[in-house]
C-alpha cells in the first residue's frame, strides 16, 4: 500500500468531501462496494485498500493523494514552479518581493509536509536576507534549511552550509566562515562525494575569506580548483559566480589580464541571466581590478555603476561595501571630500557584526583623509577603531598595513614606544603562517 494518513483521518476526509458534494454513502460506494463499507471507512474502523480508495477518489472527483494524505494533486510540482518564479524574482534584484514570495511558499510547504520544498524556500529566504544585509536572519534561515535536509546527502546540503558561511563572513567572522567551508570540502573530497556543483560553490565562496585573512596561497589553489571544475557544471549562474571570485585571486598573483577576462565572462553570463545583483557585483570586482592596476578613472566608472545597481535593488550591505571601495578610488583621484562624505554616509550600515572588514576599511580611509588634513586626533581615533574591527575579523593582511599607518602616526607625534608597539603588532600579523583552520588544508578533489 502507498503511504497515507491513519484510518480515522482518511475516514473524516472522505466524509467531509462526500457531504460537500451532496452524495449518499450508497452513491459513493456503488457499483463496486456497499454503503456499509463506506460507513465503516468513514468511521475510521477499516483501513481501505489502495484500490478502494482510488474508486472513492474517482467518485469524489479528487486525486488519490488528496484522500490518502490530504495533499491536493500536483501540489509539490506547483510549489516547485512557484519557487522557481521566486528565484527569478530574486535574480532580478527584487529581494524584498522575492522574500514575500518565499515566505508564503514556505508556509504552504510546511502545512502540507513538503520538507524538500520548505527547505528550498528557506534557502531562498536566506539569500534574500544576504542581499538586504540582514545577516542574523540569513544565518537562521540557512540553519533551518539544514535542519530540514538533515537526512539528505552532503552535496544536497552544501547550499545551506555555504549560505551560513557567507553570513558569518559578511559579519566579519572570517575564521569561522573558512572553517565551515573547509570542513565541508574536506568531507566531500575524503568521502568520494565529488559533486561538481557543490565543490565549485564551496571553492568560489572560500576565496574571499582567504584573501581577507591574508591566505593568498590557499585562495590561489581554491581558484585553480574552481576553474578546473567549471566545465563540469551546468548552472551558468554558478559558473558566473565562480569567475567573479576567481578574478580576485588572479589579481593578487599579478595576472591582471586574466582577472579582467574572468570578470568579462561572468558579466556576460549574468547579463544573459538578468541577475542584477550578481551583475552589479561583477562591476564591483572589475572596478577593484582597475583600481589595483592604477586605472582609477575606469575603476570609478565601474564602481559607480555597481553602486547604482545595488542601490536600486536595495542590497544595503553590498551597497555599503562598494561605497567604501569607491571612496578609496575617489581619494586616490584627489576627491577626498567626496570620499569622506560617502564614507560617513555608509558607516551606519556597517559594524563589527555586519561587514566588519569594510567597516574597518572605511575607518582606515577616514584616518588617512584626516591625516592629510592634519587632524591627528581624528586620524588616530579612526585607525584604532579600524584596528579593533580587523582584530575581531582576523584579517591579517589588512591588520599589518593598518599597524604601519598607526605606527607612523604615533612616531610623527613623538610617541615612539607606542609606535614601536604598533609596528611589532603589525609584524606579528605579517609573519604569521596564514593558516586558517586548526589542521591542514582540506583534501583535494581528484582533478
Amino acid at each position: 500500500m502507498q503511504e497515507r494518513d491513519d484510518p480515522e483521518t482518511v475516514g473524516r476526509r472522505v466524509q467531509q468531501l462526500r457531504t460537500a458534494r451532496g452524495l449518499t454513502q450508497r452513491q459513493l460506494a456503488e457499483p463496486a462496494y456497499t454503503p456499509a463499507y463506506v460507513s465503516t471507512l468513514e468511521a475510521g474502523r477499516v483501513r481501505a485498500s489502495d484500490e478502494a480508495l482510488r474508486h472513492i477518489a474517482g467518485r469524489l472527483g479528487v486525486a488519490f493523494e488528496e484522500l490518502a494524505i490530504g495533499r491536493p494533486a500536483h501540489l509539490a510540482t506547483d510549489l516547485r514552479l512557484r519557487l522557481t518564479e521566486a528565484q527569478r524574482t530574486l535574480a532580478t534584484g527584487a529581494a524584498e518581493e522575492a522574500a514575500a514570495q518565499y515566505t508564503a511558499l514556505c508556509a504552504e510547504a510546511e502545512s502540507h509536509g513538503l520538507a524538500h520544498e520548505q527547505a528550498t524556500a528557506l534557502l531562498g529566504l536566506g539569500e534574500c536576507a544576504l542581499d538586504t544585509g540582514e545577516l542574523t536572519e540569513a544565518r537562521q534561515y540557512f540553519e533551518r534549511a539544514e535542519d530540514h535536509m538533515a537526512g539528505e546527502p552532503l552535496p544536497v546540503r552544501v547550499p545551506a552550509v555555504r549560505g551560513r558561511a557567507v553570513a558569518h563572513y559578511l559579519a566579519g567572522e572570517l575564521r569561522y566562515a573558512v572553517y565551515l567551508l573547509e570542513s565541508t570540502l574536506d568531507e566531500l573530497n575524503r568521502g568520494g562525494l565529488h559533486d561538481p556543483d557543490a565543490l565549485l560553490l564551496l571553492y568560489a565562496s572560500v576565496i574571499g575569506p582567504y584573501m581577507d585573512m591574508g591566505a593568498q596561497a590557499r585562495a590561489a589553489q581554491a581558484a585553480e580548483f574552481a576553474l578546473a571544475l567549471a566545465p563540469q557544471v551546468a548552472d551558468p549562474a554558478l559558473v558566473a559566480r565562480m569567475h567573479r571570485s576567481v578574478a580576485r585571486t588572479l589579481l593578487a598573483e599579478g595576472r591582471v589580464a586574466e582577472a579582467d577576462s574572468s570578470l568579462a565572462k561572468a558579466v556576460e553570463l549574468y547579463r544573459q541571466l538578468q541577475i542584477r545583483t550578481e551583475l552589479a557585483n561583477c562591476h564591483w570586482m572589475r572596478g577593484y581590478v582597475y583600481a589595483q592596476d592604477g586605472e582609477l578613472e575606469r575603476a570609478e566608472a565601474e564602481l559607480r555603476q555597481a553602486l547604482t545597481m545595488l542601490s536600486a535593488t536595495r542590497a544595503a550591505l553590498y551597497s555599503s561595501q562598494v561605497a567604501v571601495e569607491l571612496a578609496d578610488v575617489l581619494h586616490r583621484r584627489g576627491k577626498s571630500q567626496e570620499a569622506a562624505e560617502l564614507l560617513h554616509g555608509v558607516l551606519g550600515d556597517l559594524s563589527s557584526e555586519r561587514g566588519a572588514v569594510h567597516s574597518a576599511g572605511a575607518h582606515r580611509l577616514l584616518g588617512i583623509i584626516a591625516e592629510d588634513a592634519r587632524e591627528t586626533e581624528a586620524a588616530e581615533e579612526h585607525y584604532v577603531r579600524a584596528l579593533s574591527l580587523l582584530e575581531r575579523a582576523g584579517a591579517a593582511g589588512d591588520l599589518a598595513d593598518l599597524c604601519r599607518l598607526l605606527g607612523d602616526l604615533l612616531r610623527r607625534t613623538g610617541r615612539v614606544e607606542a609606535a614601536l608597539d604598533a609596528y611589532r603588532t603589525g609584524l606579528g600579523h605579517r609573519t604569521a603562517p596564514g593558516t586558517t583552520t586548526l589542521g591542514p588544508a582540506p583534501a583535494q578533489p581528484p582533478l
